[in-house]
């Protein structure tokens, strides 16, 4: 039987998923699609106004499916279908997720042939923000806020494009992203089975009680002692979102009129001491920090974890794991019932918020070098954000990859079935979403789409909406940009907080040691940064 497609956000999560997690491992592809035809676009083109011929955009873009991109037997139609409708041809470089960041540091080197698009993951930081104080970027100010040319990249967030401004440019579009996406989901019937719900304010002394059972009161009812409280791997994220439940806020904070990063509070180290509890009570895996993050949240789908902390939507998949025929997992209170999550959110009235995206284009200033370039490249992005190109890169071709149901919604003919050719059909549109800005947001992009809702949609919609209003947001992100000592230095010296946090949360090293760990990165160049972003205020 076909499978209904569920999820309004389903492909731009599991997008956000990998990122976050630093994405599957994989090989650069080295292979180009849709090189020039040299076919002029239908009818529908949006080929650039004052373009005497229609332009070859070259893009690089993240890999995150081990070269298996547009590779299908319909693949070159559907690339052929997006340059006629865009009216641009369409030279695509895949590079893969863990070498993106080399890849792009060296075509930063040769500006003459830099691609014309670049990807980048997570937000504005270091060599982005100094090659643009070189001008190795086109001023998107001077374009995008052009809603008659540009209808869906002129709805940009104007605190979001703050984000992605240097010295007064706006440098970057962004794949845009859900702001209240980050909390708690926990595993329901463990919980019920066990008497230990989280109440509809629950605070961190709520959670560890409810970790400490799922550790230690057999939430499975196997008699035997295997299962951990709480998901985690190397990717610490979840530990910045337990910081926020002490309110210390979200990596910098006000305190008495002046911006610092939360590890200068005594919130901060309030938060690690709590931390430092679960994992010394035994209530996360004790080798957690060599855990690949691409196993993460395998643990709760297969019953060794009960609390998953990070985007909400990794706990709706999660439930969905269970319910699915191949995976089905059977509640512990009611065996004839699949297993559930319950996507919480905050906790103690605080989480986590996103910058209102996860990673983001540039446009090359020296190999787009006429007004027709410029205004193809940007054409192509926002023709992208149309109904039309979100069904088509996310979707494929209707009769192929999809069909209507009778109420007009997508039926998805690449899901459920063992047929592995029908499951290769995937391969016609796979990373495609890579392209896009899911702009003007990524709830309005995807909500363009007739997509069927159900209790897993409803669920992850009413979770981001609860959690919205307790997310905090950093202060300091738009002013880092700005801040030259954080551009050349501000990433390592992150590295190093985090490296320093888990050695102390694992009893590598002593408070002590921890603290004057944290004294040196001041003296490094966290100091300059500190004033730095001040001065800006």
């Amino acid at each position: 039987m076909k499978k209904k497609i569920v999820s309004m956000l389903l492909t731009s999560a599991m997008v956000v998923g990998l990122a976050a997690c630093g994405g599957a491992s994989s090989t650069e592809s080295g292979v180009t699609n849709g090189q020039s035809s040299g076919q002029e676009g239908s009818g529908e083109s949006a080929q650039a106004e004052g373009s005497g011929e229609r332009q070859t955009i070259t893009w690089s873009v993240i890999d995150v499916n081990a070269g298996v991109n547009a590779v299908g037997d319909y693949a070159d139609e559907i690339i052929q279908q997006i340059e006629d409708y865009c009216g641009a041809d369409l030279d695509i470089i895949w590079y893969a997720n863990d070498a993106l960041s080399e890849k792009n540091s060296l075509a930063l080197t040769s500006p003459s042939t830099m691609p014309q698009i670049m990807s980048w993951g997570g937000t504005v930081t270091g060599d982005v923000v100094s090659a643009a104080k070189n001008g190795a970027f086109v001023d998107l100010n001077n374009y995008i806020w052009d809603s008659e040319k540009y209808p869906y990249l002129s709805q940009l967030s104007k605190e979001v494009a703050a984000n992605l401004t240097v010295n007064g440019q706006l440098i970057a579009l962004p794949r845009t992203r859900v702001v209240g996406r980050y909390g708690l989901s926990y595993r329901q019937d463990w919980a019920q089975k066990l008497g230990v719900e989280l109440p509809e304010n629950a605070t961190p002394d709520d959670v560890y009680k409810m970790l400490y059972a799922f550790t230690y009161d057999d939430p499975d009812g196997n008699g035997v002692d295997d299962t951990i409280g709480m998901e985690m791997t190397l990717y610490t994220g979840p530990f910045d979102i337990i910081q926020t439940w002490f309110g210390c806020g979200n990596g910098w904070q006000e305190v008495d009129g002046k911006l610092m990063p939360v590890w200068t509070t005594d919130e901060y180290f309030e938060a690690v001491e709590y931390i430092k509890k679960l994992y010394d009570d035994g209530l996360m895996p004790a080798d957690f920090y060599s855990r690949p993050t691409d196993s993460w949240s395998n643990g709760c789908k297969t019953g060794e974890n009960g609390v998953f902390i990070d985007v909400l939507d990794s706990g709706k998949r999660i439930w969905q794991y269970f319910e699915a025929d191949e995976t089905y997992t059977a509640s512990v209170v009611n065996p004839d019932e699949p297993a559930t999550m319950n996507l919480y959110g905050a906790v103690n009235g605080h989480t986590l918020a996103t910058a209102g995206y996860n990673g983001f284009f540039t446009l090359s200033a020296t190999t787009l070098d006429t007004e027709e370039k410029i205004e193809a490249a940007l054409t192509l992005l926002d023709r992208l954000c149309s109904p039309e190109m979100l069904t088509l890169t996310q979707y494929g071709l209707e009769g192929i990859n999809y069909e209507y149901d009778t109420d007009g919604y997508i039926v998805d003919l690449d899901a459920e079935t063992e047929d592995q050719a029908a499951v290769e059909l995937a391969n016609n549109y796979k990373g495609l979403n890579q392209l896009l800005t899911f702009l003007p947001s990524s709830e309005s992009s995807t909500g363009a789409i007739p997509i069927a809702t159900n209790k897993f949609n409803e669920a992850q919609d009413a979770a981001y909406a609860a959690a919205l209003p307790y997310a905090e947001l950093n202060p300091a992100l738009s002013y880092l940009v700005g801040s030259d000592t954080y551009s050349q230095v501000g990433a390592d010296l992150d590295e190093q907080v985090t490296a320093a946090r888990t050695q102390y949360i694992c009893g590598s090293i002593s408070l002590e040691e921890f603290k004057n760990t944290l004294d040196s990165i001041r003296s490094q160049g966290y100091d300059t940064i500190i004033e730095e972003v001040n001065a800006q205020r």
